[in-house]
C-alpha cells in the first residue's frame, strides 16, 4: 500500500487587510519574530467578508463596543504602540492594492509606513494629500502609483488573492495558514509557528 504523502511547509501564510486593528497587532508581533519565513498575503477584507456573508464586527454594535477596548488592551500586553483611529473603518481598497503594486524592495517598508499611520499616528487616510505624504516618504512617484492600483493587472491580483483565500475557507484578518491549516486571529499567531515547526 502507498504510504500517504504529507504535506509540510517551510513558511506561514499570512492573509491581512491594513483595515484590521487585529492584523496591525498580528504584523508587529512578526517583526520580532526571527528565522521564520512569512509569506504577506494582502487582502481585501471587506470583499472577503463579502463572500462568506460575514457582517463586519466595526457595523454590530454589541461587538464593535468591545473591539477598541480589546485591542488597546491586546496591543498594551503586547508592548505594542497602538491608537485607535477616529476614521474607523474606512476603504482600504486603493491601500492594499498599493501594497501589490509597488517595487518588491519598497513593500516592507510601504506596510510599516501605512500600517504606523493609520493605527499609530491617527492618520486619516481618506484624504488623498495624507497619502501622497505617505508615498513622498517611500519615494514612491505617487502618479505613477494612482495609474497603477487602477490598472486591471493589479485590480486582478488582489481579487484572485482574497478569493483564493475564501476558497481556502479563510474568513477573516489576521489568518495564518501552515501545513494546510488555518490559524484565525493575532491570538493564533504562536499555534501556527508550533505547527510549522512539527516534524
Amino acid at each position: 500500500m502507498q504510504k500517504e504523502l504529507i504535506y509540510m511547509s517551510n513558511s506561514i501564510d499570512f492573509y491581512f487587510d491594513i483595515i484590521s486593528p487585529y492584523s496591525f497587532i498580528a504584523y508587529k508581533k512578526i517583526l520580532k519574530i526571527k528565522n521564520i519565513d512569512f509569506n504577506y498575503k494582502p487582502i481585501l477584507l471587506g470583499g472577503l467578508h463579502n463572500l462568506a456573508g460575514i457582517t463586519p464586527p466595526a457595523f454590530n454594535k454589541y461587538k464593535s463596543k468591545n473591539l477598541r477596548n480589546d485591542c488597546e488592551l491586546v496591543a498594551s500586553k503586547n508592548n505594542i504602540d497602538f491608537k485607535w483611529n477616529k476614521k474607523f473603518p474606512i476603504n482600504t481598497l486603493n491601500i492594499m492594492r498599493g501594497y501589490l503594486s509597488v517595487e518588491q524592495d519598497k513593500k516592507d517598508k510601504y506596510l510599516e509606513v501605512f500600517f504606523n499611520a493609520y493605527w499609530v499616528n491617527n492618520l486619516d487616510l481618506t484624504i488623498d494629500e495624507n497619502v501622497i505624504l505617505l508615498l513622498n516618504k517611500l519615494k514612491i512617484n505617487n502618479s505613477k502609483f494612482l495609474e497603477d492600483v487602477k490598472s486591471q493587472l493589479i485590480k486582478d491580483k488582489l481579487k484572485k488573492i482574497t478569493n483564493d483565500a475564501f476558497e481556502k475557507d479563510v474568513f477573516g484578518a489576521p489568518t495564518f495558514i501552515v501545513n494546510k491549516k488555518i490559524f484565525w486571529g493575532q491570538d493564533r499567531l504562536d499555534y501556527a509557528i508550533e505547527e510549522l515547526k512539527k516534524i
